[in-house]
């Protein structure tokens, strides 16, 4: 299965327009990332990440609420890891 996780596009580095690289931000994690696909995406906007390279620009809202799920997501896996380990 693979994973796509929106990201704000923090800086961007055109010194090559080929490989136009910029850092994006995933809730505290900033990563380095391949936005070459998206030559039309700007700082401050949202874009779909897969295996570091963006693959689309996406809607500012559609990207918070994907990321409110994944928070919720890592909610549950950590109840279930308590429960796994004998907690309530």
């Amino acid at each position: 299965m693979c994973l796509a996780i929106p990201g704000e596009i923090l800086s961007i580095d055109e010194s090559d327009p080929v490989l136009r690289n910029g850092r994006v931000g995933f809730g505290g994690v900033v990563k380095e990332v391949s936005l070459a696909m998206v030559p039309e995406a700007e700082v401050g906007q949202y874009v779909l990440i897969h295996a570091g390279i963006a693959l689309n620009v996406i809607d500012e809202k559609e990207a918070r609420e994907t990321l409110r799920y994944f928070a919720e997501i890592d909610v549950l896996n950590e109840l279930g890891e308590e429960t796994l380990e004998g907690g309530a």
